[in-house]
């Protein structure tokens, strides 16, 4: 029977059930615990018969269990159904604003469908997109093909026709072209559905597979590893291919089979949280960007040796014909007191020396009213002047939902812009 779980980074999830009645079967803990392992422990922490999560976010589906794990911005232990739906719908958002699903599946008509998961959202993503390839009609392209035939077709290869035809002479061993659906692209799009047939417990998104299926040209079924995706070539005919590819690419290299039992197939779509607000940040950002206010991303600098030293976002601000640079490092994490581990202030004080930057802030989703900080390095102030670094928070949510005035918060705070009220 399908059911759905929803929890928050670094909440827990055992084999007992809590005060929502949520918990996991053995066989079903025993998945979670070979996926993590095959992944060096990176996505939750084994605990006496369960699971604490990390800062990874997104869905797990085993079998007929689909897993959310949603990000959060405070410490409370007890939450209602209403806190979890608030920030699923902030984790749907940031992934369209990071161009991970499309921005139209986000919209209130969609959020209306309710979704059963996130996973759910994927695979109609997917099937709509697959649906728009074949209404269009999928490309063909040119393939070489071998074999004995009756009549001659293409080039005779002589050391096989020989081998092979010494009795049968009337057979002749040929290589010749086919212009036809065969080749990888299409091959990754049906294996993409093939997985969602497995997968997908929605009665709705089955049938719309199975019809899928049914227009589909038949072609040889194989099975898809990371060097098809790193070997595909796209150009100007297969370029309407690109957003069905990237999610078939997610679907199909996180998708673990059970082959002991068939029941417990596996797919997982995670994202750590640390660089999709990252990235989320930036591009709230670059949304206010002016011809005076230049904004960069991930801009890279020697540092020792093969080394290099890069921060999340540099900040080009131009004034008077001269340019100050301020460099922002997002965190999501909540730092306890206001007070900054010492390992984030060094790295901060390397980024000051290395961009020459007058000021730097290390940039938090704000928890419990906390309010900003600012101060200076010492040795540095002395040596060169003005150097400062700032504890920035941000409300990521405002009136409910995912705050959409959050670029010009931040630029506020470096006194770019004057701060939305």
């Amino acid at each position: 029977m399908a059911r759905l779980i929803q929890v928050f980074e670094h909440e827990s999830l055992t084999t007992t059930p809590d005060e929502h009645k949520r918990s996991l079967t053995p066989e079903e803990l025993d998945k979670l615990y070979e996926f993590n392992d095959r992944n060096g422990n990176i996505y939750f922490t084994g605990i006496k018969r369960g699971v604490k999560f990390n800062s990874y976010v997104g869905v797990i589906q085993i079998g007929g269990l689909t897993l959310e794990i949603l990000p959060k911005t405070d410490r409370q232990v007890h939450y209602e159904k209403k806190d979890y739906q608030t920030w699923r719908e902030v984790l749907l958002r940031m992934l369209a604003i990071c161009q991970r699903i499309r921005v139209d599946a986000v919209s209130e008509a969609s959020l209306s469908r309710r979704y059963n998961s996130l996973l759910d959202l994927y695979f109609i993503m997917y099937l709509e997109e697959v649906n728009q390839l074949l209404h269009q009609g999928l490309i063909k392209k040119y393939r070489k093909q071998t074999g004995n035939l009756n009549a001659l077709k293409g080039r005779i290869i002589f050391p096989r026709h020989i081998q092979q035809n010494l009795i049968h002479q009337e057979r002749v061993y040929t290589e010749h072209q086919i212009y036809d659906f065969e080749h990888l692209i299409n091959q990754i799009l049906l294996k993409g559905l093939r997985i969602l047939g497995v997968v997908s417990y929605n009665p709705l998104i089955r049938d719309r597979i199975n019809r899928a299926l049914l227009d589909f040209p038949e072609i040889k079924e194989v099975d898809i590893t990371l060097q098809h995706f790193d070997n595909l070539r796209l150009n100007r005919k297969s370029e309407p291919y690109r957003r069905a590819l990237n999610i078939a690419r997610m679907i199909i290299l996180n998708y673990r089979p059970d082959i002991k039992t068939g029941h417990e197939n596996m797919l997982a779509l995670l994202f750590d949280m640390n660089k999709l607000w990252e990235e989320y940040i930036y591009r709230m950002l670059k949304r206010c960007e002016t011809s005076d206010v230049k904004i960069k991303e991930q801009k890279s600098k020697p540092f020792w040796e093969r080394k290099t030293i890069r921060p999340d976002i540099v900040v080009d601000i131009n004034t008077n014909g001269s340019t100050q640079t301020y460099v922002i490092d997002t965190k999501w994490k909540i730092p306890d007191a206001a007070d900054p581990a010492d390992n984030d202030l060094k790295q901060m004080f390397a980024y000051n020396l290395y961009w020459n930057a007058g000021k730097s802030m290390l940039l938090y989703p704000r928890h419990a009213n906390q309010s900003d900080v600012e101060g200076s390095f010492a040795q540095l102030q002395e040596r060169l002047g003005d150097n400062q670094c700032r504890l920035g928070f941000v409300d990521v949510l405002k009136d409910g939902i995912l705050n959409k005035e959050i670029g010009e918060e931040i630029l506020g705070k470096m006194g770019v812009i004057s701060p939305p009220p």
